[in-house]
């Protein structure tokens, strides 16, 4: 058993928690934006404040807690405003940023690429070799996920500025050149972002069973089993 699964913040039942807080965001998100009401914006964004702070809060670190009081204070306070909505706008566009930023980061000289971390760790466990080619493809697929995820961020930053009646330029009394209701906004960052992940996510992995037949796991779901095998240490100091 892995000893990282006794430390707080990282058993199953944490695991667990991770996994619903993160699909919740997107259905309380989009059912804020179709119902245009401040109470479940600020609910969404709650719940991403607290995956957020899951594991500080499960080292019972005072100020985690006092940062999850205060934000539920902040958006309990701002509920019942149109800036609850407006706050939905922001994590489409800053979370996307910020993996693409580690995706990059890690193709500066000295350091390995992320997913040729991923790779080296799933092969090292099988005892495979980690040959030249597959290190120059692992260079090249970190390069294109923070390009697609980079891409992302500012589709949905474009998206936040046309937003009507609460984006970004109509904040400032400017009108946008192709205005989106709330909905259409939604059904953009909240479902087709998942959707075009999954999908370059698909299309890779068609690509790579092509070129490396030889490989340590069997199929697409023997993939994403080893690699939540790798454990929540490694997952968290990933983008470290």
């Amino acid at each position: 058993m892995n000893p990282a699964s006794h430390e707080p913040g990282h058993g199953p039942v944490a695991l667990a928690l991770r996994v619903i807080l993160l699909l919740a965001y997107p259905v309380l998100s989009h059912v804020a934006s179709l119902r245009s009401e401040g109470a479940w914006a600020a609910l969404a964004l709650f719940g991403l404040v607290l995956l957020c702070l899951l594991e500080p809060l499960a080292r019972r670190r005072a100020s985690a807690w006092l940062a999850l009081f205060a934000s539920g204070l902040l958006l309990y306070g701002v509920g019942a405003s149109r800036w609850a909505w407006m706050l939905l706008l922001a994590p489409p566009v800053v979370f996307p940023l910020l993996v693409a930023w580690g995706f990059a980061r890690s193709l500066l000289p000295g350091r390995v690429p992320l997913i040729g971390r991923i790779v080296q760790a799933l092969y090292q466990r099988a005892g495979m070799p980690v040959t030249a080619v597959l290190e120059r493809y692992t260079r090249r697929l970190t390069a294109a996920w923070a390009l697609v995820l980079s891409l992302l961020a500012a589709i949905n930053l474009g998206l936040a500025m046309s937003a009507v009646p609460d984006g970004l330029l109509a904040a400032f009394g400017l009108q946008p050149w192709w205005p989106v209701t709330h909905e259409q906004w939604s059904w953009c960052a909240n479902i087709a972002d998942w959707g075009l992940i999954g999908g370059f996510f698909a299309l890779e992995y068609a690509v790579r069973s092509r070129l490396f037949p030889t490989r340590p796991y069997r199929n697409a779901l023997d993939f994403m089993r080893q690699m939540g095998q790798l454990g929540p240490v490694f997952w968290r100091d990933l983008l470290r």
